[in-house]
């Protein structure tokens, strides 16, 4: 009988916006089991479509700088204009349980959380198949003016050049093929030694 028990990890998923990656988390959450979206702190106004706790966990500036304070978070960045978080205790007593965390940011909070947990995080960075194609996608939003636009095509030109940083590059041509390559991913990543806790003990029993 094999009572390996294993540690969950990081899947860190990164795109410029409108590259489709929250589609693609959201998917792997549906078809995928014990994986978890980690819940962001954000300062932004919540959509219409969106649920506080289930989305993001929206609060005022003044309650996600009394966590910032208080190192709450695993990582935070200002994005947009607006502030971006990661509380520690949504990742650390996930994947200490053997649950993996899915983590939905940009360049800057992988950074960060790769300093914290640097063996526990996978990072997976999701490109457009053009540039013509994000700017479709991104001029579709209902909610974006001429000059979010502008600006949002900047700043995605900027996340790209950060792909380096990244395990694994994967282009988004179809959502389908690209949610069954990061299923590849993750499961091979499960199988690292070292996220194999009892494995020592196991090997000890066959011989």
């Amino acid at each position: 009988m094999n009572n390996n028990i294993r540690r969950g990890l990081v899947l860190v998923i990164s795109s410029p916006s409108g590259a489709g990656k929250t589609t693609i988390c959201k998917k792997i959450i549906e078809d995928i089991n014990n994986i978890e979206l980690s819940v962001s702190v954000t300062t932004r106004k919540k959509r219409k479509d969106e649920i506080d706790g289930k989305d993001y966990f929206f609060r005022t500036e003044a309650e996600f700088s009394s966590l910032e304070n208080k190192k709450k978070f695993l990582e935070n960045a200002n994005v947009f204009g607006y502030s971006y978080g990661t509380l520690k205790r949504e990742v650390i007593s996930k994947i200490q349980k053997g649950i993996d965390v899915i983590v939905d940011i940009d360049w800057q909070g992988t950074r960060q959380i790769q300093k914290h947990i640097p063996n526990d995080i996978v990072k997976v960075f999701i490109l457009p198949p053009s540039i013509k194609e994000l700017e479709n996608r991104l001029g579709n939003r209902a909610s974006e003016d001429k000059k979010n636009f502008i600006k949002r095509m900047s700043e995605a030109r900027k996340e790209i050049s950060h792909y380096t940083e990244y395990d694994f590059v994967i282009i988004n041509h179809q959502i389908e093929k690209a949610v069954s390559q990061i299923k590849t991913i993750l499961f091979s990543e499960r199988n690292r030694r070292h996220r194999q806790l009892n494995l020592n003990k196991f090997i000890d029993n066959l011989k």
